[in-house]
């Protein structure tokens, strides 16, 4: 148990048997869902935002040099992508995404109220945990562009997570002007500094 707070590696979400399941999708997920379902939908989830504020040991980092994923933390709005799961293929959805998600339990999953184009519905939403030991959230902006700057992990560069964020978001047409504003600072801190030519002075 982590923290020893929550038994997460075991669901524990209160679904209705025989009823459908809606995903909120905010990161990888939107693009990269890798389960089935029945359709998708731009989606808004109210009440927290997309964040970078989730230390990565393994694939974005390591124990020595952590870098930074994406968490949903509280405050504002984020919009995403949510997912229609039948019935049939809840449980073993379910299943996969704690084995994709709960790895070291740093998230909480949630049913929250988000709004679709055709209204409201309640979906299953990874929360980040603030108890949690690799949650950061206290970052400031020079900290988490110097983490997402030296973060290499096994699925490589930090930085490279950032930019295929940003550029999956321009796609799917979902504007996030905090990230964006962060992806162009990181940009221009791994910019090498101009030298000025010399100058001959007679």
């Amino acid at each position: 148990m982590a923290d020893g707070h929550h038994d997460w590696k075991t669901p524990n979400l209160p679904l209705i048997p025989g009823e459908p399941l809606w995903v909120f999708g905010y990161g990888s997920l939107m693009w990269n869902p890798g389960f089935p379902h029945l359709e998708r939908q731009p989606a808004v989830l109210h009440g927290y935002h997309r964040r970078f504020c989730v230390l990565s040991h393994r694939y974005r980092g390591t124990p020595e040099r952590p870098g930074l994923v994406l968490g949903l933390d509280r405050g504002g709005s984020c919009r995403g992508i949510a997912f229609k799961v039948a019935p049939e293929h809840v449980p073993e959805v379910v299943a996969y995404l704690w084995d994709r998600e709960m790895v070291t339990g740093v998230y909480r999953p949630s049913l929250k109220q988000i709004r679709l184009p055709s209204g409201p519905v309640t979906a299953c939403c990874f929360l980040a945990d603030r108890r949690h030991r690799q949650y950061c959230g206290a970052l400031d902006h020079d900290q988490t562009v110097a983490m997402i700057r030296a973060g290499i992990g096994s699925s490589g560069p930090n930085r490279d997570y950032l930019q295929n964020t940003v550029e999956h978001l321009r796609e799917l047409g979902i504007r996030d002007g905090a990230l964006f504003a962060l992806a162009k600072m990181v940009a221009e801190a791994a910019e090498p500094v101009p030298t000025q030519p010399a100058v001959e002075i007679a």
